[in-house]
């Protein structure tokens, strides 16, 4: 698997944004990958040192459109820790 395929995208909301300044950041990750996998990716991609990686696997939920009912789509999303030394990653650059 590229690292490309195992890191989504990251998660960008008003609780992960506060968590930012602790260098915590959250992205949505395959469901198949495993921690080493997401910490390894992120390093390549981005050329940080990753201190710890906690996982939280999403069931898909049961909607209903009229009579026609399904799943939302299952995920996986990674919080990942980085080491004090090691630079921000900054997600507004183009902005």
């Amino acid at each position: 698997m590229n690292a490309r395929d195992i890191i989504k995208r990251p998660v960008i909301t008003e609780a992960t944004t506060d968590v930012m300044a602790d260098k915590k950041y959250t992205f949505e990750v395959d469901t198949r990958a495993n921690k080493t996998q997401i910490k390894s990716a992120l390093e390549e991609i981005f050329g940080v040192k990753v201190a710890g990686v906690n996982t939280q696997n999403y069931m898909g939920k049961k909607k209903r459109v009229g009579r026609h009912s399904g799943y939302t789509p299952r995920r996986k999303k990674a919080i990942v820790t980085l080491t004090p030394e090691s630079k921000d990653l900054d997600f507004f650059e183009g902005v």
